[in-house]
């Protein structure tokens, strides 16, 4: 057998306890079969290589390096000081192409100290919504934001799920990371939709959906998509379009081409017929070339260019922080688009630890990183560019991904997986360079199980880290500046859950078999800080929270809108599929209220307070 250690395989974990687990032989196995590894060693030397410029420069073979912008130069052995950044290539008098991707080693920071919101958009109607948050949302609640002396909105990925079938539930069950969910739309926004008469009466059932909290994707699509239709035939700017197409080049013609082809041949690609589940396969290239097939191709690249327009909308009202999910969906756009580069029959999750005690499965497929490496990191490149449009800043959800991942073999249980290693510099070097394009500042959710080197690279190379009220053992004013601090996430509970001791109540309703002692330490921890007692009502405790949070000197603090409102129930339940409303309740009141409570402004307040 291959020498696990070397394809990356590792042969072990430390958890959060300082405990060794062993990575089960059948698991090395099962993933070096699926990177298919041949016995002995791993390929050398890829297609690629990247470097920092704030470092010393690589040696490279002999030949002609023709830089991004066009300029080019004989190199022999070291690159030459003053190179630009950018992805370039060389040419080496042996005949061989090499792609040198020249990063500028750190990311961007923010230009002052900021706080904002964080929002599940799906979760964040208006009056005006069909059922669910929307584009028209953000654009409102980051103009009140803005308003109030917030520069950011942080919000839940907007990434496409599949076409076809029902609406996934999990904005990070992404069917592509590269283009957004059009469920996201606001359809009475849509160029031309005020001259479409089905649009008034699908906005009026769509309103009607409202009085129902938790949310029905699959009722809002039908709506919206019915509505959409309507208006791509009544005329579309084809001069804005095309523009567009042009500009996201081949990843968006083979998206909207996956879209199509599932309308046709239903949500899993693997089924479809043999010609068509490759992007390169004659009846795919056939199909997007007929009348029909270019038809429908044009629709799906018209809803990727709206979203866009509506982004870019909201994007100017206030700093959008967008969010990069983990991985993507095994049946989904990119894992059609960019198949060769994943690792077959595996998924991504994580190890058992204190607050999940039976490990994760996130169901999520992963790059295989040989296989990556070999397409010069083009299909990371895309995703990572994508999240930075139109963005202030971009949350890497588990950026501990880039270091290792814990894959997990189909049919397996989450406490048998095993690590993998990635080539974190090349990724960490392409990063930067695409933060640095986008003029954007990068945090890394690095929360859970990780190694201190990564830790260490990861603030050298000024990704700001991710510090929680709930896990932090020092008081705010304690946190670094180099980070974004925050009282909790989706997957944790809110204040007024470990409050009132629902959330706790929740998980053992769920089965989730919760660890007692540490959900007993969060309430201790809530009064301890606060100075409340557990009579207190809760939004004076949240506010003093919040208060609490401001001392911190983190470049950028965030609130949830769930504890703004002083929601019991957290977004997500880490571990259930059905025993919780997973991503699908909406916040009990309409942005229209929320603009008027006294809690969220006095959570404004209380950050705005900070220094500048």
């Amino acid at each position: 057998m291959a020498d696990a250690a070397a394809w990356g395989v590792t042969g072990g974990f430390s958890d959060a306890a300082g405990h060794w687990h062993d990575t089960p032989p059948p698991t090395a196995a099962a993933i070096l079969a699926a990177m298919g590894a041949p016995g002995g060693d791993p390929p050398g030397a890829g297609p690629v290589v990247t470097f920092r410029l704030d470092g010393p420069p690589p040696s490279l073979p002999a030949g002609r390096l023709t830089l991004e912008g066009g300029a080019s130069l004989q190199v022999e052995g070291l690159l030459p000081a003053g190179l630009p950044p950018g992805y370039h290539r060389l040419d080496t008098d042996a005949g061989e192409a090499l792609a040198v991707i020249a990063s500028p080693g750190r990311c961007p920071l923010p230009g002052r100290r900021a706080w904002g919101f964080a929002a599940q958009l799906y979760a964040s109607r208006s009056r005006e919504s069909w059922g669910i948050g929307d584009l028209a949302d953000l654009r409102r609640l980051g103009r009140w934001s803005a308003g109030l002396g917030a520069g950011i909105v942080a919000i839940s990925p907007l990434h496409a799920t599949r076409p076809a079938g029902p609406q996934q539930a999990s904005p990070y069950f992404a069917g592509s990371r590269c283009f957004a969910n059009p469920l996201y739309i606001a359809v009475e926004d849509v160029p031309g939709a005020e001259r479409v008469p089905a649009v008034e009466a699908a906005a009026a059932a769509g309103r009607a959906l409202n009085a129902e909290r938790r949310i029905d994707r699959d009722r809002v699509w039908g709506l919206k998509s019915a509505a959409l239709e309507a208006v791509a035939a009544a005329g579309v700017d084809d001069e804005a379009l095309a523009m567009y197409r042009y500009e996201r080049g081949e990843t968006l013609e083979l998206f909207a081409t996956f879209c199509a082809l599932s309308e046709l041949h239903g949500p899993r690609w693997q089924q479809w017929p043999a010609d068509c589940r490759h992007p390169a396969a004659s009846g795919t290239r056939a199909f997007a070339s007929s009348p029909r097939g270019g038809a429908r191709v044009r629709y799906h690249a018209w809803l990727q260019w709206l979203a866009d327009r509506q982004l870019a909308a909201a994007a100017a009202e206030i700093g959008v922080v967008q969010d990069l999910a983990v991985g993507v969906d095994p049946e989904g756009a990119d894992a059609w688009i960019w198949q060769d580069t994943f690792a077959p029959g595996m998924t991504v999750g994580a190890p058992p630890d204190e607050f999940n005690t039976q490990g994760q499965d996130w169901g999520l497929a992963p790059f295989d990183p040989w296989r990556l490496r070999d397409r010069g990191y083009g299909p990371f490149v895309e995703s990572v560019r994508a999240g930075l449009r139109h963005s202030a800043g971009l949350r890497v959800d588990h950026v501990m991904g880039l270091f290792r991942l814990f894959w997990i073999p189909a049919g397996a249980s989450p406490a048998t997986g095993g690590y993998v290693r990635y080539p974190h510099e090349d990724l960490l070097n392409i990063l930067v360079l695409e933060a640095h394009r986008a003029g954007s500042f990068i945090v890394g959710e690095d929360l859970g199980t990780v190694e201190e080197d990564a830790r260490r690279e990861l603030a050298g190379r000024d990704v700001l880290s991710y510090r929680l009220w709930w896990f932090e053992p020092v008081r705010p004013g304690g946190w670094p500046e180099k980070a974004l601090g925050a009282v909790t996430t989706h997957d944790l509970p809110t204040v007024a859950g470990v409050l009132s001791g629902s959330d706790l109540e929740a998980q053992r309703a769920a089965g989730m078999h919760p660890n007692e002692e540490s959900s007993a330490a969060l309430r201790d921890r809530l009064l301890c800080w606060t100075g409340y007692d557990g009579s207190a009502p809760p939004a004076a405790v949240i506010e003093k929270v919040h208060a609490e949070l401001a001392s911190a000197p983190c470049l950028v603090v965030c609130a949830t809108l769930d504890d703004a409102l002083a929601v019991e129930e957290r977004p997500n339940m880490p571990g259930t599929v059905d025993e919780w409303p997973n991503w699908c309740l909406a916040l009990p009141a309409p942005l229209e209220e929320l603009e008027t409570l006294p809690l969220p402004r006095g959570l404004a307040a209380a950050l705005g307070r900070r220094p500048p």
